[in-house]
């Protein structure tokens, strides 16, 4: 009888295990936005290929300006590789791109 009671308790325990919800966060990361950005305006300006990237962070400039910096590895048609900080500024109420720079550095 005792064996039939705790065969009982593992098979609730399996079906509530089974049964409960999973909570997965699928939701991308807020600098995920300006990175698109970076990556593609860093093809676009180097006809390249991007082979590598790194976030590196955000700045909070002034209240409504706020800078996301990010690290490119780039590829050029030719085989030459180099770095690329590309620095994006945004209204972070708004999340209107302000401006985008790029900063070349060694691989």
């Amino acid at each position: 009888m005792k064996m039939k009671k705790n065969w009982m308790i593992a098979l609730l325990m399996l079906l509530l295990v089974t049964a409960a919800p999973v909570s997965r966060s699928s939701a991308a990361p807020d600098y995920a936005r300006w990175g698109t950005i970076a990556v593609k305006e860093a093809q676009q300006k180097y006809n390249a290929e991007i082979i590598d990237y790194k976030h590196i962070g955000r700045t909070q400039i002034r209240p409504k300006l706020a800078e996301e910096k990010f690290k490119l590895l780039v590829r050029s048609k030719a085989g030459r590789e180099f770095g690329v900080v590309v620095m994006v500024r945004f209204n972070p109420s708004t999340n209107k791109l302000q401006t985008i720079q790029f900063l070349e550095t060694k691989a």
